[in-house]
């Protein structure tokens, strides 16, 4: 058995099951992103920091540590996207979509004008976005953003993520082919779960 102290990140635990965001996302989608994309990130991780300094570190300090460091570019991909989709988990809900609570909802309509014009800017931030990435709700400066990275990549160090949205292909390829526009509408309209984006603003 591999010692902990030389693998010490683990693959949390799904905030539901694999069926729960059926119809819009699958359950054979969601096991194979969560069973085998999110955990193959965590086993690649476990094996490149074994026997280094980042081997005792939290994730969020293996993040820190490599960021824009092009000979740690490995580690960094890997552990961001450890963080990644552990976010990603908790940005959707079976009873997500409709109206958000008070404190997100006021932040949305000062910044936005409302709901639908927060939805349309994420998912032409997703159609926007070539290639491999991630769409996120931001917080910076007390105002709502939105913003696109590139594969790994987080926001900056100055932006607070509060929602993130997956457009990898894998993400939705097994249900969507290659409409990812549908998909992000789908997770937008029934699964985005805006009490999560709430929680974030403490």
């Amino acid at each position: 058995m591999t010692p902990k102290s030389i693998y010490p990140h683990q693959l949390p635990p799904l905030p539901y099951s694999q069926d729960a965001l059926v119809p819009v996302i699958s359950a054979a989608t969601l096991g194979f992103h969560y069973g085998k994309h999110h955990q193959g990130y965590v086993d690649t991780l476990n094996k490149l920091i074994a026997g280094t300094t980042f081997t005792a570190m939290p994730l969020e300090q293996i993040i820190a540590e490599t960021t824009g460091h092009a000979d740690q570019a490995t580690i960094y991909n890997n552990a961001a996207q450890v963080w990644n989709h552990t976010f990603l988990w908790h940005s959707l809900s079976a009873k997500g979509g409709g109206a958000p609570p008070a404190s997100i909802k006021a932040l949305i309509d000062a910044n936005y004008g409302g709901v639908e014009a927060c939805k349309t800017a994420l998912a032409a931030a997703a159609a926007a976005r070539f290639g491999s990435g991630w769409v996120w709700l931001v917080l910076e400066g007390g105002k709502l953003g939105v913003v696109d990275t590139a594969n790994a990549s987080l926001p900056s160090a100055r932006q607070k993520p509060l929602l993130a949205i997956d457009v990898w292909e894998h993400a939705y390829y097994l249900d969507y082919q290659n409409r990812r526009a549908d998909h992000v509408k789908a997770v937008l309209d029934k699964l985005i779960h805006w009490g999560f984006a709430e929680d974030n603003l403490g």
